[in-house]
């Protein structure tokens, strides 16, 4: 199944480096001003959407929802919404973590939305990966550094081998740094699992 890859206005990151995600066959949403990214990502949008407060409509031949400037959901989730709408359950975010830590922490409640409705879902920035889990993920050594968040609430029996501070049936609270900034052993892949609740693992991919 194609994956759908919504761009948002944050900084990408080195552009060839974030361009080696993009698959052939993907379907691109470009929101608002994640429009700012189309040369740098070198593809064109299969579908625009957004208020357009931030970017000028392009008024390109190119399929375009436009949002009113008043409205509940953000360009960012309308656009996650229209892909599940659509049938994709692989998802991609780009440019939906940076400066402005609101927009950041409204991307992440899109990626929880999304990984509630049963996709599949990655962010990508300059510095690291980031992704749900509610059962089990790895992290291989070439990260050299990764964390664990709790999401909606603590995370209960989360177990961490293979790594610098392992865990065993840990409980991670929203009070509780403990899960942050691990080290996968050298030459090994650090395994993780979470008996309940959600975690977001941030892959790091430089110090």
């Amino acid at each position: 199944m194609r994956r759908c890859v919504i761009v948002g206005g944050a900084e990408l990151g080195e552009p060839g480096e974030i361009r080696a995600y993009l698959r052939e066959d993907d379907f691109l949403i470009y929101c608002d001003s994640g429009l700012r990214h189309e040369t740098a990502l070198g593809r064109a949008p299969d579908l625009i959407v957004g208020d357009f407060d931030s970017h000028e409509n392009p008024h390109a031949a190119i399929e375009t929802i436009v949002l009113p400037h008043v409205k509940d959901d953000t360009d960012s989730c309308y656009a996650a919404g229209e892909g599940l709408r659509r049938g994709f359950r692989d998802f991609l975010l780009l440019g939906a973590v940076g400066a402005r830590l609101d927009h950041t922490l409204g991307n992440l409640a899109v990626a929880l939305m999304l990984e509630e409705a049963g996709a599949s879902v990655v962010i990508v920035d300059g510095y690291s990966e980031m992704e749900i889990v509610s059962k089990e993920a790895a992290v291989p050594d070439v990260f050299p550094y990764f964390s664990l968040l709790p999401l909606g609430g603590a995370a209960r029996g989360v177990s961490v081998t293979g790594a610098k501070f392992p865990l065993h049936e840990a409980v991670l609270g929203p009070d509780s740094s403990l899960g942050v900034s691990n080290e996968p052993l050298r030459g090994e892949t650090a395994r993780i699992s979470v008996r309940e609740g959600k975690l977001l693992l941030v892959k790091v991919k430089r110090g």
